[in-house]
């Protein structure tokens, strides 16, 4: 009796872990949350954050899929919270009823950009942030169609040297990933850094105009701004209201290309 419980409780928790959204391929569409700790989120999770959302998934750290709800993250478990993402997945499914949105949570707190390359390892986390997200999306791609990446990065490359280089950086990143994910024209979004850091941060400016360009030079990339968002107190993160808000603009800014 005891071998047969066990045996059904193996079976449980196997389908609940390779559970993923009964719609068509198609109709399945995934998106990359990508950069550092803005995108990871560190807002406060309040009880809305909690609520899910039958047309929202997301690609757990074991890349199976379940509900999303905030934290989404887990590159740091003892501070993540509230990001973008999930506000974002919401905003796109209510614009299209007929699909079903899959978040990619990739997003490294910390990571300055040049560990966005083949190869690089980030000890802070022990991880490989660009090469865990190609291999995280190549696996999420299995069940559904990739749309695009959010990308929220900028504060660990704010000083004198690394902001001089970042617009290179950040155009070649864009084209790394559509080579690897062999989606050539794949929608990019990045997000600017808002006033309250540019203010104690005065490179973090170059890194802005740097992202504020990206849409002048590669075709199918987007910027977003941060303008007017609030800190947590840290002078550095998103309060949760803040990081819904972005969430949001995100979600325009996909919506506007999609019309041109």
């Amino acid at each position: 009796m005891k071998l047969v419980l066990s045996l059904l409780l193996l079976v449980t928790l196997n389908q609940a872990a390779t559970a993923q959204p009964n719609i068509p391929k198609k109709k399945f569409h995934l998106y990359v949350l990508a950069g550092q700790s803005n995108m990871a989120g560190r807002g406060v999770v309040e009880e809305q954050d909690k609520v899910k959302n039958p047309k929202v998934w997301v690609l757990t750290k074991n890349n199976t899929w379940e509900l999303a709800s905030d934290p989404l993250h887990f590159d740091k478990p003892e501070v993540i919270g509230v990001g973008p993402g999930f506000s974002f997945a919401k905003a796109m499914a209510e614009k299209d009823t007929n699909i079903v949105i899959g978040l990619i949570p990739c997003a490294v707190g910390g990571s300055p950009i040049d560990v966005w390359e083949p190869g690089k390892y980030y000890e802070p986390t022990k991880s490989h942030p660009y090469d865990d997200a190609v291999a995280r999306a190549t696996a999420a791609m299995k069940s559904g169609e990739l749309k695009g990446i959010l990308w929220h990065q900028g504060e660990s490359d704010s000083d004198s040297l690394k902001s001089q280089s970042y617009e290179a950086k950040l155009e070649a990143l864009v084209k790394r990933f559509r080579k690897r994910l062999k989606k050539k024209s794949l929608p990019f979004a990045a997000g600017t850094m808002a006033e309250y850091y540019l203010d104690r941060h005065p490179y973090a400016k170059t890194i802005n105009a740097a992202i504020l360009n990206l849409p002048k030079h590669l075709k199918n990339t987007m910027s977003v701004s941060a303008s007017g968002l609030k800190e947590k107190g840290d002078k550095t993160h998103f309060d949760s209201p803040s990081a819904r808000e972005l969430g949001r603009r995100y979600a325009e800014a996909f919506q506007e290309l999609k019309q041109k």
